[in-house]
């Protein structure tokens, strides 16, 4: 049976992770607080982010702001789903860089 975790980003308890998916503290919170399915979820955003604004995951300071974007895709302020939301199926459903952020020049 699956590790159960109350998903912060989802709302309801779902199947948790396996173990941490990132090193350190965020890691660990992560592993406690957020699902599989979030997960995957930020996986496919984290593409969109890489991609929107250019980040080379080999420069350090790519990487911190990957960071940011993962805690506040995952803890911010209004980063949970709205009620009723459903991940698939769902017809227009972007993904957008999070709000404040400027773009990388």
């Amino acid at each position: 049976m699956p590790r159960m975790v109350h998903c912060v980003k989802l709302g309801r308890e779902l199947p948790g992770l396996e173990r941490p998916p990132y090193p350190g503290e965020l890691g660990q919170r992560i592993y406690e607080n957020v699902s599989q399915q979030a997960w995957q979820m930020w996986m496919d955003y984290s593409v969109i982010v890489i991609n929107h604004y250019g980040l080379s995951l080999g420069d350090p300071a790519a990487r911190q702001f990957l960071e940011e974007q993962m805690e506040e895709f995952f803890f911010g302020e209004g980063a949970q789903m709205p009620e009723g939301w459903t991940p698939e199926g769902t017809p227009g459903a972007k993904g957008a860089p999070a709000k404040g952020v400027a773009p990388r020049k």
